[in-house]
């Protein structure tokens, strides 16, 4: 097939069991598949160059950082944004040459819908809930954000928006075990970042994080319909929201007993 005007670029670290599916699916799209690789021991920069990619290392800074990194190694202006555990099917990939075959698409910017694949799950849910962020995009029309945990692309004030018919299959989810590990760093990374922005969450959070966003998973997000691993699922979620919170607290209270003049519960607290 022949490669569109369009670079495709993937963020990856100690993803070989999942990026091969990742590049297979969009290979022939493109004539510049880009991986930026954080520094992995798995293999994962031999697999993916084997397959086609441009490999480039770059030390972690954070989602957004990485992702504009990736950004101005891609030779193309349009971009295609995948991640290393995401998979675009071949009706979302027709859709893409669709959105091409008459040239410049309609569009700068392109919202790509996304829903979860679990273990033991052949194809997303019918009722799975999906986001749609944009993916595909002109790049002088759009950057990714450059906050450390917003996964995010902002466009240009006038930039229209279109929508591509297709799904992302999402497996994000090795594991139970390996989805917590994965919440509990990101938990990490959105502390330093609330520390970083000045924020200041009131206490009275720590009681209500776990319940409510267990909700919004197990409701709001429809985990629900996956049975008891869909209750597992957002019990992490939830868990991890909670420590978000949590250590968002703990370095207050630690910055407090450094600095006697500081106060825990300000009464401008913003969240």
């Amino acid at each position: 097939m022949t490669a569109l005007p369009l670079s495709v670029f993937i963020i990856a670290k100690n993803e070989a069991d999942r990026i091969g599916a990742t590049i297979r699916a969009v290979r022939d799209l493109t004539d510049d598949l880009v991986v930026v690789d954080s520094g992995s021991t798995d293999g994962t920069q031999a697999l993916a160059a084997s397959l086609g990619a441009r490999v480039i290392h770059n030390d972690w800074p954070g989602y957004g950082p990485q992702k504009r990194f990736a950004e101005d190694q891609c030779r193309h202006v349009w971009l295609l944004n995948v991640d290393a555990d995401e998979v675009v099917p071949g009706d979302l990939a027709d859709a893409i040459r669709a959105t091409f075959a008459a040239g410049e698409p309609a569009h700068p910017a392109y919202r790509i819908a996304i829903a979860e694949i679990f273990p033991g799950e052949g194809r997303p849910h019918p009722w799975a809930y999906r986001l749609t962020p944009v993916r595909l995009y002109r790049k002088d029309r759009g950057r990714y954000s450059p906050s450390p945990v917003h996964d995010r692309v902002d466009l240009a004030p006038d930039a229209s928006v279109g929508r591509l018919r297709g799904v992302i299959h999402h497996f994000s989810v090795r594991s139970l075990g390996d989805q917590l590990d994965k919440l509990n760093r990101y938990s990490d990374q959105q502390a330093d970042d609330l520390a970083a922005r000045g924020v200041a969450i009131p206490t009275w959070r720590l009681f209500v994080e776990l319940p409510g966003n267990f909700l919004k998973a197990y409701l709001g997000r429809r985990h629900f319909v996956r049975g008891t691993y869909g209750f597992l699922t957002a019990m992490n979620y939830a868990i991890s929201r909670h420590l978000r919170v949590a250590k968002h607290y703990e370095r207050r209270r630690a910055d407090s007993h450094a600095d006697p003049e500081s106060r825990l519960d300000r009464p401008d607290a913003k969240f």
